[in-house]
């Protein structure tokens, strides 16, 4: 593996520790059975000007087409620049993935609350149960005015309590809801409730394009996947996969879109 430099550009450090996870990647096992397999990719900004972003659009699809054995997909928000009228476009290019697929909404996903039920067929906040054992939870944190909001703590804590029998909980939310990041906000009640369930096993986010590493708040990991597109942010677009094995064991590494190549890795 061509170990390359840590690029991760974080703000303030709160109350949790980072993790530089292209150290832990020697240490990190596949499982020897994978029972559960998805992949997160964030901050395509489909069609934000003046950038390529037809073509970052199809690398990515073309790479999380190559990729076997894939339970699904969350594009974790900014699936659009701003414009409302290009959220039916890109929905189209998300149709060409063949693995099942699913969206949270980011700052720059400016449409209408009614808009985005017609056109995904999901709420803005969403959970689902995947083969009766993995808890998808997937969390709206903005609105038309591209706002940065704190999470809705009821509808979290509903579902939550839902899945507590559950053997493994993954939550999606494209801010980070700590000011841990230079784009983070401070959601303390979020934080504070999202770890406090031993079943969550890792938080997904996007938003900031600069940053692809892990960070733990009370010993939960949060976990970035840099960006595939858009005008900034690190040089090489990347995804996230994550693997459930058979033996309970989680691990999350990063993977580079051109060549698949695994850039770090971690165990949850």
């Amino acid at each position: 593996m061509n170990r390359r430099p840590f690029l991760q550009k974080l703000g303030i450090l709160t109350t949790g520790t980072m993790t530089l996870p292209f150290f832990l990647y020697g240490k990190m096992q596949l499982p020897k059975e994978t029972k559960f397999k998805f992949i997160t990719a964030s901050d395509g900004h489909f069609g934000q000007p003046n950038t390529d972003f037809e073509t970052s659009h199809r690398n990515l699809i073309e790479a999380l087409n190559r990729e076997k054995n894939v339970d699904f997909v969350v594009f974790n928000g900014d699936l659009i620049h701003d414009d409302p009228s290009l959220m039916p476009e890109v929905k189209k290019v998300y149709d060409q993935v063949q693995h099942p697929y699913f969206v949270t909404r980011g700052n720059h996903d400016r449409v209408t609350p009614s808009d985005w039920d017609s056109i995904w067929n999901q709420s803005p906040n969403f959970a689902e149960v995947h083969h009766g054992e993995l808890g998808m939870l997937l969390l709206n944190c903005s609105n038309e005015a591209g706002e940065y909001l704190c999470a809705d703590l009821d509808f979290a804590k509903e579902k939550l309590d839902a899945f507590q029998e559950l053997p493994h909980v993954m939550v999606f939310v494209h801010i980070s809801q700590n000011e841990w990041t230079r784009h983070g906000i401070d959601c303390k009640n979020f934080m504070n409730l999202i770890t406090s369930y031993p079943n969550v096993r890792g938080i997904f986010h996007g938003h900031d394009h600069d940053v692809d590493g892990v960070m733990l708040y009370r010993k939960k990991p949060f976990l970035w996947s840099g960006h595939f597109g858009g005008n900034w942010g690190n040089p090489f677009p990347s995804y996230r996969v994550c693997e459930v094995g058979t033996d309970g064991k989680v691990v999350s590494y990063l993977k580079r879109v051109s060549d698949g190549e695994i850039l770090s890795g971690y165990t949850l």
